[in-house]
This record gives structure tokens, C-alpha cells and sequence, in this order.
């Protein structure tokens, strides 16, 4: 799955969260849980239920955080 592809299925307050926190490598396990639910989708996840995010995903969420912040 890659973030892009799914964001307008995201609700506002997982979209605040990924752009507050565009450095994570690593989706906490509630925001797993969260973004499988909204987007009718199963993330790959690690042994304690968190999900590993590519590459496209990290340059996605910085590039909605750069626009969000207008820099």
C-alpha cells in the first residue's frame, strides 16, 4: 500500500498526524491499526503490529508537509 494512493480515504486527523511526523520510519501499531480501517486495506506490519513505510511514502508525506507549511 503507499500512503499516496489512499490520503483523501485518511481522515484529518491521521493526515495531521503523518504530516506533524514526516520523519517517521515506522507507523506506531494504533496508527496502523487506524490507517487499515480507513482504507479498507491490510498493512504489511511488523511483529509488534507497526508498519515500515517506503521510501515514496516518506517523500509523499514530506512533500504534504512542505505544502501544508508553505516552505
Amino acid at each position: 500500500m503507499q500512503i499516496k494512493d489512499h490520503w483523501d480515504r485518511l481522515d484529518p486527523a491521521t493526515q495531521k498526524w503523518l504530516i506533524e511526523n514526516p520523519g517517521c520510519q515506522i507507523l506506531p501499531r494504533t496508527l496502523t491499526t487506524v490507517v487499515s480501517r480507513e482504507t479498507g486495506e491490510d498493512l504489511a506490519s511488523g511483529q509488534h503490529g507497526e508498519t515500515v513505510l517506503s521510501q515514496e511514502d516518506h517523500e509523499f508525506i514530506r512533500s504534504k508537509a512542505t505544502e501544508i507549511s508553505g516552505a
